[in-house]
This record gives structure tokens, C-alpha cells and sequence, in this order.
């Protein structure tokens, strides 16, 4: 089969879509699409000769029987600007091809993430890394929100003048926070993508790099529609069950189960297993 050529996404290469207050992504190129998808899996077959109808059958097979080599085939490159604290986490998907901007080479932009008000909440309870749902006071909030931008412009004040005194850039920019904002070249295929968006679209998943993803996922859909309406079907709104929650299903469906041994959830597990049965996607 010939280059795939997708015009949906041929009409947003190297548009920036924008994400939190100063970041954005671009898709800069695609290799393949949906029909790169199907014709892998049906190398015997010549192009066109199944109906969308047959290909979404073909493409929620493979992701649901989880024949992910398919998926393989499609390989997308983005550009995206992003906090370096979101960045830290971005990298820990090492199946993906990157560069970063150099703070070695290049003399660091004056940009920080600063987070909205509302965003701004004390730590979790219950949840070891994450933040509580409420948010805090406003005034106290507001106060918070002021204390991170004037230590933002104190550490770009004391970066920029050790730049202006002749200090080598990749000691300079060592004291430069977190929420500076670093720019990426990012390459992977679909099958990883889509590994990479069920984790951070995840509720556990920090508010910030959920705002990316769910812009990731709506610039994928331009490439490959169908396979991400079969991605959020068994994998983003799907949920899987363990042998015990298994058992638990069937006991409360009556269905008789074929093994001997009982199996019985603990409290915790039981919890999770309720979780499941209930979360919104």
C-alpha cells in the first residue's frame, strides 16, 4: 500500500494547539493512518477492499484481543511545549524517540508555568501524590499563586545575570524551578500511544499532563479515528478484572463458576474491585 495520506490531519500539521497557560502542542508529521493499520493486519488483501464498516470491525478486534503490531505501523511526531515538572513525567515512557531544548546551547526563555487559582489545593489525604479536590480560599490561594511568581522572577533575575557575567549556560540555568517552561521533539507509534494516554487521561494522573493528553488524544483522532474510537472504548473507558473480581462477578450474576476453589475479596480489594464497577470514564 502507498503513503497513507489522512487530509484531517494534513490540515493541522504544525498547527499549535494550546494547553495550560503558555504550552502548546503541534503535530509536526504522521506516518500512516487507520488504513495503515487494517492493511497491516491484512497483508493478503489489496487496498479498498473492505468497507469502513469491516475496518472498524477488523481494528476493535485486534485492540480488544490486544494484537497491538498493527498499531505498531502508525508512528506520529509532535512538538510540544510543556513544563519541565510534566516533562519529568513524560520521559518515563522510554518506548518514544525525543529531543529536548538545551539549556546548554540556548539561553533559557523567561517562561514559568503559573497555575490558575483554582488549581491551587492542599495534598491529597488518601492519595500519596496527588491533590485534594477542594480547592483552597481564594485570597489564600491568590497569595500563593503571587509567592510562586515573584520566586519565578528572582530565580530568572539571578539566571540572567550570571548569563550576563559570562557564566557558562549549563551552570547558569541549575537553579532555574521546575514550572520553566522546555520545548520537545516527541515520536511514537500508536500502540505506545495509546499506552501513554490510558495512563496520564487516568484520574490518579496529575491535572497538568491530563490537560496534554487530552489534547494528544484529540490530534490523534485526526490521524486515526477509528483506532482511538476503539482506544477509548476497551482501553480508556474499559476496565479489566482479576481472577477474585472475576469470581465476585459471576457470584453476583448467579453464573455458576468453573473452578472449585472459592474465590473471596478482601476489604480493600473488594473496594477496588467496587471502584470499578462505578467510576465514570
Amino acid at each position: 500500500m502507498a503513503h497513507c495520506i489522512v487530509p484531517e490531519a494534513e490540515a493541522i500539521l504544525d498547527r499549535a494547539f494550546p494547553v495550560l497557560d503558555k504550552g502548546f502542542i503541534r503535530l509536526v508529521d504522521y506516518l500512516g493512518g487507520d488504513l495503515r493499520v487494517v492493511q497491516a493486519a491484512r497483508v493478503s488483501y489489496g487496498a479498498g477492499t473492505k468497507g469502513y464498516r469491516n475496518d472498524q470491525g477488523l481494528i476493535d478486534y485486534l485492540l480488544r484481543n490486544q494484537h497491538t503490531s498493527p498499531f505498531e505501523q502508525v508512528v506520529l511526531t509532535f512538538h510540544v511545549k510543556l513544563p519541565v515538572f510534566v516533562a519529568r513525567q513524560w520521559v518515563r515512557h522510554r518506548t518514544a524517540r525525543l529531543n529536548e531544548l538545551s539549556g546548554r546551547y540556548s539561553v533559557m526563555a523567561q517562561e514559568f508555568y503559573v497555575p490558575s487559582i483554582e488549581d491551587v489545593a492542599l495534598q491529597s489525604p488518601d492519595q500519596k501524590q496527588g491533590r485534594a479536590v477542594e480547592a483552597l480560599d481564594r485570597d489564600h490561594a491568590q497569595h500563593l499563586v503571587a509567592a510562586m511568581v515573584a520566586a519565578q522572577e528572582f530565580a530568572y533575575k539571578e539566571y540572567a545575570e550570571l548569563i550576563d557575567q559570562g557564566i557558562s549556560r549549563e551552570l547558569a540555568r541549575i537553579n532555574l524551578p521546575l514550572s520553566l517552561y522546555t520545548e520537545i521533539y516527541w515520536q511514537m507509534d500508536l500502540h505506545n500511544l495509546f499506552h501513554f494516554l490510558k495512563l496520564r487521561l487516568s484520574p490518579h494522573a496529575q491535572k497538568e499532563i491530563r490537560a496534554y493528553g487530552a489534547v494528544l488524544l484529540d490530534i490523534t483522532k485526526r490521524v486515526a479515528p477509528r483506532s482511538c474510537e476503539a482506544f477509548e472504548r476497551y482501553m480508556l473507558e474499559g476496565v479489566s478484572f482479576s481472577r477474585e473480581e472475576l469470581a465476585e462477578l459471576r457470584r453476583r450474576l448467579g453464573i455458576p463458576s468453573p473452578s472449585a476453589q472459592e474465590e473471596i475479596l478482601e476489604e480493600k480489594a473488594l473496594a477496588r474491585f467496587e471502584a470499578k464497577l462505578t467510576a465514570h470514564p
